[in-house]
């Protein structure tokens, strides 16, 4: 399966990639090679790098390791292509404007009968390429649409509901982990795993809460360089499988 990863800190810290080590975690030896893809925020716009290549080859991650970029979210998505062509238009992250801000959707999973639903759920949002996460994040945004389209912003609670009454959808439909934010607030909804032996499993990803300075000290040797803020506030990591030693709470 393909292999999520995000870092959501309180405030800007430096973060950079090694996506080829990222990997090797939920790979069994073997890194995802079907492509790669990292979105940085800046505040409501999104820095996006992806190719539709394996990782180790690519010298914009080489780039990306070496140049530390400041932010306080930061979703990277590791291929292992099951719909779809490996195409630049089929890499993860997806990014679409909505209200005047980015947002960036990342899946890891097999969802199955979504293209029957095109005709009737898509009214502005169409997917440019031919993956069913991308289909998917085009029907979250229609559903999240009326509420971003209004005078004022969503209330939390309200654009939590509708992202858990899809993600009810998504489950039903095979395996639904996925991460998205538009900015403001990061989700990220687990549900279960295909890992390269066939079983399935939950949970579908992990969490750690970490004080920047810790994050720093383990991270770095996993794919993952963080540099401490200017002030002690916690970094939240979600990754498909746990990427340390250290106490990661399953979703």
């Amino acid at each position: 399966m393909c292999e999520l990863f995000c870092l959501s800190s309180g405030q800007p810290t430096t973060v950079s990639f090694s996506l080829e080590r990222l990997a090797r975690h939920g790979a069994l030896g073997q890194a995802n090679v079907d492509g790669w893809g990292l979105a940085f925020y800046d505040d409501k716009d999104v820095r996006l790098y992806k190719e539709p290549e394996p990782a180790g080859e690519s010298a914009w991650l080489t780039f990306i390791l070496e140049r530390d970029v400041e932010c306080a979210l930061a979703i990277s998505h590791i291929r292992r292509a099951s719909q779809g062509d490996l195409t630049h238009a089929n890499t993860q992250p997806f990014t679409r404007e909505l209200a005047g801000r980015m947002h960036v959707f990342a899946h890891n999973g097999d969802l199955r009968g979504l293209p029957g639903l095109e005709p009737d759920a898509l009214e502005v949002f169409t997917p440019v390429g031919e993956t069913d996460s991308e289909l998917a994040f085009c029907l979250l945004l229609e559903l999240l649409a009326p509420l971003w389209l209004r005078s004022e912003p969503p209330s939390p609670a309200e654009r939590l509901a509708v992202v858990r009454a899809f993600a009810d959808d998504m489950r039903g439909r095979g395996e639904a982990n996925f991460l998205y934010s538009d900015g403001e607030l990061l989700f990220a909804h687990a549900h279960r795993r295909r890992p390269f032996d066939g079983v399935i499993s939950r949970p579908g990803l992990w969490r750690l809460d970490r004080a920047p300075a810790e994050a720093t000290d383990k991270m770095a040797d996993h794919g993952v360089r963080i540099g401490a803020p200017t002030e002690a506030l916690p970094i939240t990591l979600v990754a498909s499988v746990p990427l340390t030693d250290d106490a990661w709470t399953p979703l």
